[in-house]
């Protein structure tokens, strides 16, 4: 759509028929335009759509704008037939004709009834009036396209996740994900309601879920606001992890429920093995205190049980976590065993230490020729009677071991033979 030149003095004919040659151009445009607008896929559905909020209240302000721009139309032509018609009178226009001709083509000669504002009429230069409608022409068409985007972009996109959702109900049901029986079919539940309202929103309220585009002056400048569906197809995302979880479960619960019940039990056969050795220890270490140790967990196995149980009819949804947890504890049950065992074991565990340090002192002065020295055999004996008898008493006993590990430094010491040092490196 144009702009015409600002008014000027009496037009000359040949100024006349420029001017008349542009107007009818612009005619042209601005008639191709509204044609355009008026069949506009975009317009024609905000006709017949049940408009709501903020659609429906910059609709109805749309309309009386696009019927005064015809107005504006129907004057603009009748203006330029008008001034056509006093061309067409002489081939030589008269200095009347001329003048006449100027304050059409120039002046403010164009009177409409009705306007924007109110008034029972307006009066507008033909300049004018172009400006007004390239005005309303904008302003009407970004509203239509910016509608017709929205409506294009999200209700189609909302059918398609809404698609995949019923088939995600469908799975998830098959595998006992049911709402008030597990947090995903819950989830389910609110982005199907959640959905519905959305579309529902976006059919009837379009321009609710437009962002205009900053700085841009082009009709339709902007984008869908897609937050909404962004977020709950994030959501269902999450969801179909979820029950893609639970069919794993289905898959190899089984595998699982055995190395479950293999861990527990090598948990149990340790504690058993503790207890027998706590036992031992009682009996063969003097003055020591042995922790205590405690029976299995009878609490896994119940919910290990459960576990079977579940499996067994098929509540995956119920399985998943439990099989999780109980994988968990299993493994914590089982170190728990072990070190419940290196605990209780430890008094054997420095005996062995003890009774290895003897004997290895006692081959290293064999080496040096002092196995018969009668001191090192009497604290010999006397260590070795300590480590071997039972209750041993292990303070005692490493005192022992000390004493006779100490003379037999001694005598080591006391040789001053490079052969005794070559001994001693040893």
């Amino acid at each position: 759509m144009g702009v015409t030149d600002p008014a000027g003095p009496v037009m000359d004919r040949d100024e006349v028929d420029r001017a008349l040659a542009r107007l009818g151009q612009e005619h042209e445009a601005i008639e191709t335009s509204l044609l355009a607008l008026q069949d506009h896929a975009g317009r024609r559905l905000l006709e017949g759509a049940v408009l709501t909020g903020v659609t429906r209240e910059r609709w109805q302000a749309t309309e009386a704008r696009i019927t005064l721009l015809w107005t504006y139309f129907d004057a603009y032509t009748a203006a330029l037939r008008g001034a056509r018609e006093i061309r067409a009178r002489r081939r030589w226009s008269s200095r009347e004709d001329l003048t006449e001709l100027t304050g059409l083509l120039r002046g403010d000669a164009v009177t409409v009834a009705g306007s924007e504002v109110g008034r029972l009429s307006e009066t507008f230069s033909l300049a004018t009036l172009v400006d007004r409608m390239n005005e309303l022409y904008a302003t009407s068409l970004d509203l239509v396209v910016a509608a017709d985007a929205v409506w294009s972009a999200l209700p189609a996109r909302i059918d398609l996740l809404a698609a995949e959702l019923q088939r995600t109900r469908t799975l998830a049901h098959s595998v006992g994900v049911r709402p008030g029986e597990h947090p995903a079919g819950d989830d389910l539940e609110r982005i199907t309601r959640t959905l519905t309202k959305l579309r529902e929103d976006v059919v009837s309220d379009p321009l609710a879920f437009w962002v205009p585009a900053e700085g841009s002056s082009a009709p339709g400048g902007g984008r869908p606001d897609t937050t909404v569906y962004d977020r709950e197809a994030r959501a269902l995302e999450d969801v179909r992890r979820e029950i893609d979880a639970v069919l794993t479960v289905r898959q190899d619960a089984e595998q699982r429920l055995i190395r479950l019940r293999d861990v527990l039990s090598r948990a149990d056969r340790t504690l058993a093995e503790a207890r027998t050795a706590r036992g031992e220890v009682l009996a063969k270490i003097a003055a020591t205190e042995v922790p205590v140790v405690s029976g299995p967990p009878t609490a896994l196995q119940e919910q290990l049980a459960a576990a079977a149980e579940y499996r067994r009819q098929a509540q995956w949804h119920r399985l998943s976590p439990l099989l999780e947890s109980l994988e968990e504890k299993a493994e914590d049950e089982l170190l728990r065993a072990r070190e419940s065992l290196t605990a209780v074991t430890a008094p054997l565990a420095v005996r062995a230490e003890l009774r290895g340090r003897l004997d290895a002192y006692k081959a290293k002065v064999a080496r040096h020729g002092l196995a018969e020295d009668p001191f090192l055999v009497e604290r010999y004996d006397a260590a070795r009677r300590m480590l071997w008898s039972a209750p041993c008493d292990l303070r005692v006993a490493e005192q022992a071991v000390l004493r006779y590990q100490q003379l037999a430094a001694d005598l080591l010491a006391g040789q001053g033979a490079p052969q005794d040092r070559k001994g001693d490196q040893s």
